[in-house]
């Protein structure tokens, strides 16, 4: 009969293997706490091997993603689709088993983790999202949602800021189905952490208003048992189980030390650890009633039948309410919505009035909140200054739809990446621009693993004013662009914003930041074509009148300036033409023809105009353009004292035009 401790070692031998042989990577972790995943994967955790996206599984994520081999390893036992060879494969190229988890690449990966301390952010996001949909959908004898969510986090998680800024959410919004279990081995790359961390991390979180369950052994397998069921009777309290581990446990002489952390143990040692464990088996080599033991294909198919015959029941008492609930977790709009937002988008089109672009997109919120259930948002404690509030979207915490994340930017991005991954739900989230700085790392993982999110970002330049410098974003923006798979939109006005936010919703596959102004914009003039072309990410807004000459493109308030500049010129303004540039990856994706007709590239004579850092803008004008902009960190004083002190006015783009064409 196979034993505990076999069971763990299995683990065990699989991380040594894989990391000698790859020659790269983090045992320590793995080793430490393989009897604890043991009694999680086996005892606790809901899921089924066959069906990784069954939409009541127990959601689990590993936040110190260098430990990925052990995620790897009891996937592969319990039986994903995780073979022997992918583990030979650990860390090479096109591998499942990558050196830290990848969302969309390993069957059973939750989230992308690695950078630390994001993912026990991303559990929050995860069991907010179940406690949401529970309250939404279920029905007097039908839990259909009732998954519960589990991370482990280690000493670099519990170090990094999220981490405050996520359990004291957490705590806040008693999310009782969450339970972080602590990996206190004491140990990080540089050694004992003795010497720069020792807070009391049990009486932190019950400061946040957790439940703690402390000083677990962690090799104990009843000790854990124990700890895992009470945090499970916790309904109003996340978790937090504190479980005491030995890094590296089995390695005879580098056990316990930080020489486990991050390299491999080396032949001898492993050998030495085989030894030590009682395991006698080969590298890669699992016994079959060890793996036997381990696997979990049948009774995951018999969990999720058992959800299956529920809902199919819930389907019958409830069919809207069950409709509406795959459409959700599946990620479609409703069949109607974009049709409806299109008559939207033509209403907003003959707008007469100045609007900050904040307020219109309030105003498009004002019109998606109620047409889609899904939609949940917040601000980190700016929803006046954001315009991200709709109006009876209510206060999450008197049951409405929007949420209060404080002054917790990166949290609050990185929450909403967990929100995303859970399905349900389409997440929203507003700041100013300058301070997506806090939040980067998050927009980055959200890029990366392809998540549907929106990221408002207000008060978009040096034309919010007073608050200067520290307030004023300059190369944000290129920040953005520059961030793979990210979707930027810098609208000039509310058609423009209109369609950002159609684009936002629409795109499923990744992050849209759309970026707004404090300062009042004046609607352009387009007809009913043109309109059309402003989904494209960029068009002609003002075509030359015979003969072109120059290419103006300008994008947000700049817009603006570029059409006020053909005043300026009167009758030499002729071969200008103006090109409202509100998404330059959307307008990449466009084919080339259509991108040719709006920036031709037999015309080499081209000016840019925006109120940002102007680098990113020599792909568009070359060497030989002009870029209208700003290279320095700004000024306080007024919005429209602070643009014309750096150049940001009419008189610089006339400048400019006149230059291109002597």
């Amino acid at each position: 009969m196979t034993t505990s401790a076999e069971r763990s070692n299995a683990i065990r031998a699989l991380a040594m293997d894989a990391v000698q042989q790859a020659n790269s990577g983090h045992p320590g972790a793995p080793m430490g706490l393989a009897d604890v995943a043991q009694v999680l994967w086996l005892e606790s955790l809901k899921y089924n091997p066959n069906n990784p996206k069954w939409i009541d599984r127990d959601r689990f994520v590993l936040s110190n993603g260098h430990a990925s081999m052990l995620l790897y390893a009891v996937l592969h036992l319990t039986g994903y689709e995780v073979s022997i060879d992918d583990i030979k494969r650990f860390r090479q190229l096109h591998s499942k088993t990558a050196g830290h988890p990848e969302y969309g690449e390993c069957p059973g990966v939750e989230t992308t983790t690695g950078p630390l301390g994001q993912g026990l952010a991303n559990a929050v996001g995860m069991a907010l999202a179940e406690k949401l949909l529970a309250k939404q959908f279920n029905q007097p004898g039908f839990d259909i949602v009732d998954h519960r969510t589990w991370v482990i986090v280690g000493d670099g998680c519990l170090m990094e800021g999220i981490s405050h800024e996520v359990a004291s959410l957490a705590g806040t919004l008693q999310l009782g189905k969450l339970t972080a279990i602590y990996d206190d081995n004491g140990i990080s790359i540089d050694g004992e952490t003795k010497h720069w961390f020792t807070e009391d991390v049990s009486a932190r979180f019950q400061a946040y208003g957790w439940q703690v369950i402390s000083n677990v052994d962690g090799h104990d397998i009843e000790a854990v048992r124990d700890s895992l069921q009470e945090a499970q009777q916790s309904s109003d309290r996340p978790t937090l189980i504190s479980c005491k581990t030995i890094i590296g446990y089995g390695a005879p002489t580098k056990g316990g030390t930080a020489s486990t952390h991050g390299s491999p143990l080396g032949e001898e040692e492993v050998d030495a650890a085989r030894a030590k464990l009682n395991w006698e088996w080969g590298p890669f080599e699992i016994p079959e009633d060890i793996r036997s033991s381990w696997n979990r294909k049948e009774i995951g198919k018999a969990k999720e039948e058992e959800w299956s015959s529920l809902f199919q029941e819930y389907g019958a008492a409830h069919p809207n309410l069950a409709q509406e609930f795959l459409r959700r977790m599946g990620g479609s709009l409703p069949n109607d919505f974009n049709v409806e937002f299109d008559r939207f988008i033509h209403q907003t089109h003959v707008t007469i009035s100045s609007l900050e672009t904040r307020k219109a997109s309030g105003a498009c919120l004002n019109f998606i909140g109620p047409q889609l259930s899904e939609l949940i948002g917040g601000s980190a404690d700016l929803t006046g200054s954001n315009n991200t509030q709709w109006d009876g979207a209510g206060w999450l915490w008197e049951d409405g739809r929007y949420l209060n994340f404080g002054v917790r930017e990166f949290g609050m991005t990185a929450i909403a990446n967990g929100i995303a991954l859970h399905g349900g739900f389409i997440p929203y989230t507003g700041t100013f621009l300058v301070f997506m700085e806090y939040a980067r790392n998050a927009v980055r993982l959200a890029a990366l693993m392809g998540l549907r999110q929106i990221l408002v970002y207000t008060h978009d330049s040096i034309g919010l004013g007073e608050d200067g410098p520290t307030h004023q974003p300059v190369e944000q923006l290129t920040n953005l662009r520059t961030t793979p798979n990210v979707s930027v939109w810098r609208p000039c006005d509310s058609v423009e914003t209109a369609f950002a936010w159609k684009h936002a919703l629409n795109r499923a596959h990744g992050p849209t930041a759309i970026v707004l102004t404090r300062q009042k914009t004046q609607p352009q003039f387009r007809d009913k074509n043109t309109c059309e072309f402003v989904e494209r990410g960029g068009y002609v807004l003002h075509a030359e009148r015979g003969d072109l000459a120059v290419v103006v493109i300008a994008t947000g308030s700049e817009v603006e300036l570029a059409i006020e500049a053909l005043d300026k010129l009167g009758t030499s303004a002729d071969g200008v033409r103006i090109v409202s540039m509100p998404s330059v990856d959307t307008f990449l994706e466009q084919d080339i023809e259509y991108r040719e007709s709006v920036l031709p590239p037999a015309e080499r004579r081209r000016v840019s105009v925006e109120a940002g850092h102007t680098d990113y803008w020599r792909k568009f004008v070359g060497l030989d353009g002009i870029t209208v902009g700003i290279n320095r960190f700004g000024v306080s004083a007024p919005g429209h004292v602070a643009m014309d002190a750096l150049g940001m006015n009419v008189e610089s783009v006339v400048d400019a035009i006149r230059s291109m064409m002597d």
